[in-house]
Order: structure tokens, then C-alpha cells, then sequence
């Protein structure tokens, strides 16, 4: 059973309708005891960087965030549950996070070219990943594959080793992680059609 953490943030019945679709059990809780006792844990995220960990903290759920990814269980983060993993964002301030990954979350780079904006933030749409490191969870993902992104900010990983993906919107970012039995993706499975949904599969299948 995967576990979808529910701390009043994010698309979380769309995620369970896409772990739903591919044959996968999923639940939609913040009761730890639950979250304790699934196989697989989702964290997922929509909005600002602060105010989720504000409301991790105030649903007492960084804990069994922290002792499920100990535990050894597929760990899956989508988007700002991507970026909470990591020790800290610039996004509004300076805010630290679940600091299970060392990097820093930073804002897109806004380059002007002859005094207008030369790309659109957020990076909202659909763009490809490139893959340089084959994490379980992209079994049958061909490079160039197309994914959807919703976002203002990015991470830049510590370690460049645990980058599994990247993408290029004025920069070229790390779009997805994996670090042992943590898979952390900057675009939206749950919005990225099949190949979203190959992504959702293979993750509960990940043993």
C-alpha cells in the first residue's frame, strides 16, 4: 500500500487517481501510524516552500517522513515534495527543509534580452528530461521523453552523483534525484500522461 502524505498541500487525489490507474493501492492520510505501516510513501507539493514545512511540522509528520526513508521504503517526492527534501530554499526568504538531501532550492534565472523577459516563469508546461543516471523508477523512459513542469524555483543538488535527469529551461536543472530508496522528480507523473504514469508504475513496483 502506498502511503500519500496529506499535509493540506498539493494535487493529492490526482496523484492517487494516477497510482490508482496503473493497478497500485494508494491512500491519502497524515495519520503517521498509516504512513508508518505502507510499503511505499508519497510526499507531493503544490505552493510555497515555507508554508509547507510550516504545515509538516504543525501535522507532527516530519518525523515518520525521516523514519520511512531510514526504513529502506520507496520514498517518491513530486515537485515541492521534491524541493522539501533538500536543506534549504531561498523561495521568500530563507526557509530550511527536511534536509535529508543537501542542496539549496533557488530561484529560475530570469534573463532579459533586449529588455523583454526571454522565457516565461514559471516553467509551466511540457519539456523534456534527459537521463544520466537510471533510477528504478524510469525503467522504460527513453531520453527526450516529455514531462510536465510547474515551477518558479529549482534544485541544485551537493552531490551532482545523485542527479538522475536533467532538463533545460534557461538553465539546465536537475528535474529528478535518486539517492538509494529516494526517487524525487521536479515535474508532475500524475500530469505527464503514459509516460507520468510508466513513472507511477515502476515506482510501485520498486522493491
Amino acid at each position: 500500500m502506498i502511503a500519500i502524505i496529506d499535509y493540506g498541500m498539493g494535487n493529492l487525489r490526482s496523484v492517487q487517481k494516477g497510482f490508482e490507474c496503473v493497478g497500485h493501492e494508494a491512500v491519502v492520510t497524515r495519520d503517521f501510524r498509516v504512513i508508518d505501516q505502507a510499503s511505499h510513501v508519497v510526499l507531493p507539493g503544490v505552493g510555497a516552500f515555507g508554508d509547507c514545512m510550516d504545515n509538516l511540522a504543525r501535522y507532527e509528520l516530519t518525523d515518520v517522513i525521516h523514519r520511512s526513508i531510514a526504513k529502506g521504503k520507496p520514498f517518491l517526492g513530486i515537485c515541492l515534495g521534491y524541493q522539501l527534501l533538500f536543506s534549504e530554499s531561498e523561495e521568500f526568504g530563507c526557509h530550511k527543509g527536511l534536509g535529508i538531501l543537501t542542496g539549496k532550492v533557488k530561484a529560475i534565472p530570469r534573463p532579459h534580452d533586449e529588455g523583454r523577459m526571454s522565457f516565461k516563469i514559471p516553467h509551466m508546461g511540457w519539456n523534456t528530461i534527459q537521463g544520466n543516471k537510471p533510477a528504478p523508477p524510469l525503467q522504460g523512459i527513453a531520453p527526450g521523453s516529455y514531462v510536465y513542469f510547474v515551477h518558479s524555483y529549482y534544485v541544485e543538488p551537493a552531490d551532482p552523483s545523485l542527479v538522475s535527469t536533467q532538463t533545460e529551461y534557461g538553465i539546465l536543472f536537475a528535474s529528478s534525484v535518486w539517492k538509494d530508496n529516494i526517487f524525487a522528480t521536479q515535474f508532475h507523473p500524475e500530469k505527464s500522461q503514459a509516460v507520468g504514469l510508466q513513472v507511477l508504475k515502476n515506482f510501485g513496483d520498486w522493491q
